[in-house]
């Protein structure tokens, strides 16, 4: 009988496979025999990534510079891809854009409602909806074409509750200035669960899987310990994610083991979204 938890040599696209997570879907991919495809902006970065994923998984893994907001960019990469391993499998919608609180160092930023900066809204939106669009449309037409196929968008807890602010708590700032949670990442992450669904009842007749992998907070040094303290009281686990912690999300997804299942969203929060605490 086929294990349940196995990609051998199945090929997996990953959207902003550059970044910290991006990196763990990549080895999350590899550490069950796939081959993971990393799409950035960041060329160096990228290659950086995959070479790490090459010496210490031994996997044809590889990487493409692509915009994922550009249409054409995206068509070009899929041809490319296909053309080097003659198949694709997976797509996992990972590119967004999240400002970092824990980075602002600004007395007035565009992360408070009051500040609006609608450049800063568009590009978090073309990054975070509409590249996910292009990308599960044009992958995921072509899985439909093949008859199967997996897509997981990456949402997060925050597109099924609010933000709260009180977290940011910033004493050496004035309550109407100190940074907080833009409020277009939670409705960016809102619009995904609804892109999932809607491409799940669109491709499930073609045997291609859709569903949203929703994560909490992932702990780094760059964290104040007053911010991580505060919202550690607020996860019944008592404590943020490990940078490993959703690998086996995301195995689990990807691989058969997660057959019967499509148009949900796995929450995987430490228990944060029970409001149990």
């Amino acid at each position: 009988m086929k294990p349940l938890f196995e990609l051998e040599n199945k090929v997996a696209i990953i959207t902003g496979g550059a970044g910290l997570l991006g990196l763990k879907h990549a080895e999350a991919i590899a550490e069950i025999g796939g081959i993971p495809v990393l799409l950035d902006v960041d060329e160096r970065k990228s290659k950086t990534q995959v070479q790490t994923i090459i010496d210490s998984y031994y996997v044809h893994a590889s990487c493409y510079t692509c915009d994922i907001t550009l249409y054409q960019e995206v068509y070009k990469v899929f041809d490319k891809v296909l053309e080097k391993f003659g198949r694709i499998d997976i797509l996992i919608n990972n590119a967004a854009i999240d400002s970092k609180v824990e980075n602002k160092d600004i007395t007035k930023n565009s992360s408070r409602l009051e500040n609006l900066d609608l450049n800063s809204w568009q590009n978090e939106f073309d990054v975070g909806v509409t590249g996910t669009f292009i990308c599960s449309y044009i992958f995921g037409s072509f899985m439909a074409k093949q008859e199967h196929g997996v897509i997981i968008n990456i949402g997060s807890d925050l597109a099924f509750i609010a933000p709260n602010q009180n977290i940011y708590t910033n004493n050496t700032i004035n309550e109407d200035e100190r940074p907080v949670k833009p409020f277009s990442y939670s409705v960016v992450k809102h619009s995904i669960v609804g892109l999932s669904k809607y491409f799940s009842g669109r491709f499930a007749p073609y045997g291609v899987r859709v569903n949203l992998l929703a994560p909490g907070g992932v702990w780094n040094k760059k964290l104040s310990n007053d911010f991580v303290n505060q919202l550690v009281e607020l996860i019944p686990i008592g404590r943020m994610a490990d940078q490993d912690d959703y690998k086996g999300a995301i195995q689990f997804l990807c691989s058969d083991a997660s057959a019967y299942m499509t148009g949900a969203s796995l929450l995987v929060d430490g228990g944060k979204t029970t409001g149990s605490v």
